[in-house]
């Protein structure tokens, strides 16, 4: 258990529950956080998230948890107290982005999933539920098209033909954070999906200090190879040399704010004394840990002031590429490139060239754009790079964290209150 500076442990039920309620209350538009954020009857001046071309920053308001809290079981309330009265819940809007979807009451909840739940994670999900819970287990494609006839909810993969087999289909609670394969059959539907966003937040953000370290120690350039290939163990470089950096006082640039992005800028600014610089496409609090939150159109400025550039951001057709050989050329030749959420959105070729070239200092790799990265690339010949297997979000605490946010959901959606994490469809996250 690791404490925040609010207190929070990563592994409380699951995932930092500070940014879930901040979430979930924003998504509601609650009039609480508004003003706090705004200030009484005040505006955000000119934030326009998601909108290339555009440098104004995202407010700079604290947002206190207590007003969070207050403000999202406020928002929260009123619809569970008419679904009550009413003596039946069914699927309603509470704004563009948070939505109730719940079986009709008192009657027991059927989920399909190809997924092979351990039997005490089968129960742990059912036990949140305020009405049974049923979770059919399917071993073949055929089995769980069978079996999605009586499902009102379906973990993991779907796909659009598959809806020709779900008439009580309404929610799909997806089985990671990227739902960029999303069916375009599905995206049109109605039926709510919510994805795993933060779940996997807590690993990655620790995998990509380790890479940046490993950069910025001279490890990957200097002691590993000698380790692995000459078996030798000196020095390299003086100790006022530039072949050894560090972190304190440098400048970390982050596309998307989300759950990787802010894990990330937590660990880098609690952690290493860095100045986050940030862009996120929706316009969000600045969180205290961050110096700078712009809306995309600052992209283009942060490139040339950072150390540290980080691709945190989901995959969508305004993401996907963005990196390009333009983007490295405008870094300090100082700098360090890591790439931590969705390898479509660097080119991978550029990439090489700005590591072959000396226009970067080096990468930090989780993610590429074609994986398991094909044998022969010439990213392998680069001597300032270091890879892992899009595995940074894998470990036993992830699956502790997934398993909390499925039940959590699950007690929402029988409770007839909002879903965690639930995805716009038409923006891809």
């Amino acid at each position: 258990m690791f404490p925040d500076r609010y207190g929070v442990p990563w592994r409380a039920t699951f995932g930092d529950w500070t940014e879930r309620i901040e979430d979930l209350a924003i998504f509601l538009g609650s009039q609480a956080v508004e003003e706090d954020v705004r200030g009484p009857g005040g505006a955000v001046d000119g934030v326009r998230g998601g909108v290339r071309g555009k440098t104004e920053p995202m407010p700079n308001n604290s947002v206190s948890r207590r007003s969070l809290m207050r403000a999202a079981a406020a928002a929260a309330a009123p619809v569970a107290a008419a679904q009550t009265a009413a003596g039946t819940r069914q699927p309603q809007a509470v704004s563009p982005f948070a939505q109730v979807v719940a079986p009709r009451a008192g009657e027991p909840l059927t989920m399909v999933t190809q997924y092979a739940f351990e039997p005490h994670e089968v129960a742990r999900i059912q036990a949140a539920g305020a009405v049974p819970v049923r979770i059919e287990i399917c071993k073949s494609p055929a089995e769980f098209r069978e079996k999605l006839r009586d499902a009102e909810a379906v973990y993991g993969g779907l796909s659009g033909a598959d809806l020709d087999f779900a008439p009580k289909l309404k929610w799909l609670q997806a089985g990671g954070a990227g739902v960029e394969g999303l069916d375009p059959r599905i995206r049109q539907s109605p039926v709510v999906v919510t994805n795993c966003a933060r779940t996997f937040a807590p690993g990655i953000s620790e995998t990509a200090m380790g890479l940046l370290l490993a950069l910025t120690r001279g490890l990957v350039k200097h002691y590993l190879p000698q380790f692995y290939l000459k078996k030798t163990n000196h020095p390299v470089g003086t100790p006022k040399s530039d072949h050894h950096v560090e972190l304190a006082g440098k400048t970390m640039g982050i596309v998307g704010l989300g759950g990787i992005g802010s894990a990330i800028a937590r660990r880098a600014y609690f952690g290493f004394d860095m100045r986050i610089l940030a862009t996120d496409a929706k316009p969000l609090p600045k969180p205290e840990y961050v110096a700078e939150l712009h809306d995309p159109g600052f992209f283009p400025r942060m490139v040339p002031q950072v150390d540290v550039l980080v691709a945190a951001a989901p995959s969508t057709p305004l993401t996907r590429g963005m990196f390009d050989e333009q983007v490295f050329r405008q870094m300090k030749r100082t700098a360090y490139f890591l790439a931590m959420s969705r390898g479509d959105l660097f080119d991978d070729q550029g990439l090489v060239k700005a590591l072959r070239e000396g226009w970067i200092a080096g990468a930090g790799l989780d993610v590429f754009p074609k994986e398991p990265v094909p044998p022969g690339h010439p990213i392998f010949d680069c001597d300032n790079v270091i890879l892992s297997a899009h595995t940074s979000g894998w470990s036993p605490d992830r699956q502790e964290r997934l398993i909390a946010l499925i039940a959590e959901n699950v007690r929402r959606y029988t409770s007839g209150l909002p879903l965690m994490n639930v995805v716009d469809k038409e923006r891809g996250y």
